[in-house]
């Protein structure tokens, strides 16, 4: 049996890593710039985190949500008091797929309404009601197309407010920056723009923060920056640092209804022990504060070329926007300067690096870049 072939894959095999770096089966030495799709959040094989791992698969690996398990309960309360959420709830599931699916889900039971309002350029995922929100039609099938959607221009408010004035929208959902869209960030005014309409016409505000959240931006969560409080947020990719986790936070306004939703794996005991162990991590090494400063570092500091046509970021999360296919510059600083980076479209550059990276090691990108251009 051969994989079912859907990904273009690069000529090189990782082998091990630590901090942000990797080494291939050759022995080559990478700088990582991109954290596995911005998964990597505190480093490839942080002792503590290891720790952590192999010291609960000593004792249990898995059971149901069937029984009580501490460590989702324990891992409920260190998320809400870092992150500012503390009256909020925490339901476990996978991924930010499996979270976007649920808390479109939940607003539907909440409202009675049956569409969603999202954003031109927008990513949020590969399931059915996931990809139905997401702005490529490449990867929407006709069994996913069935879902109602309205999409929207970012900063647009008005086409907002004119989708929402149809009376059967039960959400908006954004993303805190769109990161697969190009690293675009929405402005403070537009966020507080779309949180007070959610609020007149009783619909429910959906943040998704999968790829901007968990300390990425330079906040705990990217909508943070702008001052809002959304009643639902959705999370994964760097929550658990490369083990499969994903959640919602759900504001307290909602009521939970037995069975409503559900998850096999979800919470999961080894899920939630590496999940503790990235908020211990992110705590003790100020890597919410790390971000931010050595991604400001990076936004001051880039070689200026008119190659280049625009940047934009916030913390760790840089798109470098040029005015040319950007894959052989992709390949060039893979295979020449041995830095792993990513890609948004055909023009963009995007950096989502661990959140322990350092200045030095920016330096190492920085130069690399300058040298190619």
């Amino acid at each position: 049996m051969e994989l079912f072939d859907v990904y273009s894959l690069f000529d090189v095999t990782p082998v091990k890593g630590k901090g942000c770096q990797i080494w291939d089966e050759n022995g080559q030495q990478y700088l990582d710039l991109y954290g596995g799709h911005a998964v990597i959040s505190v480093g490839h094989c942080h002792p503590h985190y290891i720790d952590a791992l192999t010291q609960q698969l000593n004792q249990i690996g898995f059971y149901s949500n069937s029984v009580k398990n501490p460590l989702q309960k324990a891992l409920a309360h260190r998320l809400g008091a870092l992150s500012g959420y503390d009256d909020y709830s925490l339901f476990l599931d996978n991924s930010g797929a499996e979270s976007n699916e649920n808390a479109m889900k939940l607003a539907s039971f909440h409202t009675g309404k049956d569409r969603i309002v999202a954003f031109r350029g927008s990513f949020h995922g590969r399931t059915s009601g996931a990809v139905s929100v997401t702005d490529n039609p490449k990867i929407v099938s006709p069994f996913n197309a069935g879902h109602k959607v309205t999409f929207c221009d970012l900063e647009d408010a008005e086409a907002v407010e004119k989708a929402l004035q149809q009376g059967d929208v039960a959400g908006v959902i954004i993303e805190g920056i769109q990161g697969c869209g190009g690293i675009h960030i929405p402005s403070a005014a537009f966020m507080q723009a779309l949180e007070q309409l959610c609020r007149t016409y009783g619909a429910v505000l959906i943040l998704d923060e999968v790829q901007s959240g968990y300390g990425r931006s330079g906040k705990f969560f990217a909508h943070q920056w702008a001052g809002i409080r959304p009643d639902i947020i959705t999370v994964a990719k760097g929550i658990a640092n490369g083990f499969p986790c994903g959640a919602m936070l759900v504001s307290p306004t909602f009521k939970a209804t037995k069975g409503m939703l559900g998850t096999t794996f979800g919470g999961n005991y080894l899920a939630m022990s590496a999940a503790l162990a990235v908020l211990d991590i992110i705590e003790e090494e100020h890597l919410v504060d790390n971000a931010l400063r050595v991604g400001n570092h990076i936004l001051e500091h880039l070689p200026v070329s008119p190659r280049i046509k625009e940047v934009r970021g916030r913390g760790l999360m840089i798109g470098i926007e040029f005015n040319e296919d950007v894959a052989p510059l992709r390949r060039k600083l893979l295979f020449e300067k041995h830095i792993f980076t990513g890609v948004a479209g055909n023009s963009v550059i995007r950096l989502l690096a661990p959140l322990c990276l350092s200045i030095d090691e920016a330096d190492v990108f920085l130069k690399a870049l300058e040298d190619i251009l």
